[in-house]
Order: C-alpha cells, then sequence, then structure tokens
C-alpha cells in the first residue's frame, strides 16, 4: 500500500499507549490496532480528527505517502481510462 501508518511512533513521542489512546478517541482496541499495523484499507475523518486531536497531531505525523506498486497498477488504469 502506498500509505504507510505511523501512529507507533507518535504514540512513542507522547509516551502514551494504545490501549490509552483507544480509550480516549473511543474506538476498540482491535481497530485501532489493526490501523497501527497498516492493515487497515480505509480510516474514517471522523476518526482520523479524534486521532489527531488526542495525539495534537497533523494527519501527516500519522499518515505517510510512499509510492510503491500500488501506485503504478492505478496510473495503468488511469492512462487506459483516457
Amino acid at each position: 500500500m502506498a500509505i504507510r501508518v505511523t501512529l507507533d511512533m507518535m504514540l512513542l513521542k507522547r509516551r502514551m499507549s494504545l490501549t490509552e489512546l483507544c480509550e480516549r478517541v473511543g474506538i476498540t482496541l482491535a481497530n485501532l490496532s489493526i490501523l497501527k499495523t497498516g492493515k487497515a484499507r480505509a480510516i474514517r475523518f471522523s476518526t482520523l480528527s479524534a486521532l489527531c486531536r488526542e495525539l495534537q497531531c497533523q494527519p501527516a505525523d500519522i499518515l505517510v505517502y510512499e509510492p510503491g506498486e500500488d501506485d503504478e497498477s492505478a496510473d495503468s488504469i488511469a492512462s487506459a481510462a483516457e
């Protein structure tokens, strides 16, 4: 995936546990763990907003774009549509 989640780094910087964050944000530990490990396929803006509020950060502090194989297949689909 071209988007990498760096939630673990932000938790370390804020000296906060995953359990504490899930309680503050109001989502389950399982769902937060899926996001943290990069297995999530999507995130709601409301969840992203709550994470940023509690971690006192910007979305770019926990989501990083890295070009990869996914981008190449998306580019070929876009060029085929033109």
